[in-house]
């Protein structure tokens, strides 16, 4: 898997690092059970702190696409690429709620009531 930064972007640089995970699980280079680099590897490949590739890391793992294990390093969840198609999903149901003027009540609401 091929994780890209780019250091002059506006971006902070652990996001980067997640969304090239993300992208990663979301197209199958990075299929469930696949180990990813490891933190400080990754760092020194691409001349960052570790601290950053970690909190890239940690964040995908609130995300629930990795697991994070002391020992066996980060690797991807079973469930991962489910979950990205529907992290995916929820950003484009936002960004068209936002381009039709619906407030996040409103569309808290919606939702709410779909899925009851």
């Amino acid at each position: 898997m091929l994780i890209r930064i780019d250091q002059s972007a506006a971006t902070p640089l652990f996001e980067q690092v997640a969304a090239s995970v993300r992208r990663a699980i979301a197209d199958g280079t990075a299929p469930p059970g696949e180990r990813l680099p490891g933190a400080r590897d990754l760092a020194a490949s691409l001349d960052l702190n570790v601290h950053t590739v970690l909190r890239g890391y940690q964040q995908l793992r609130d995300e629930g696409l990795i697991e994070l294990r002391r020992g066996r390093g980060a690797v991807v969840a079973a469930d991962a690429a489910g979950r990205s198609r529907l992290r995916q999903a929820v950003r484009d149901l936002v960004a068209e709620a936002r381009r039709h003027g619906m407030s996040a009540l409103e569309l808290t609401d919606l939702v709410n009531k779909e899925m009851a």
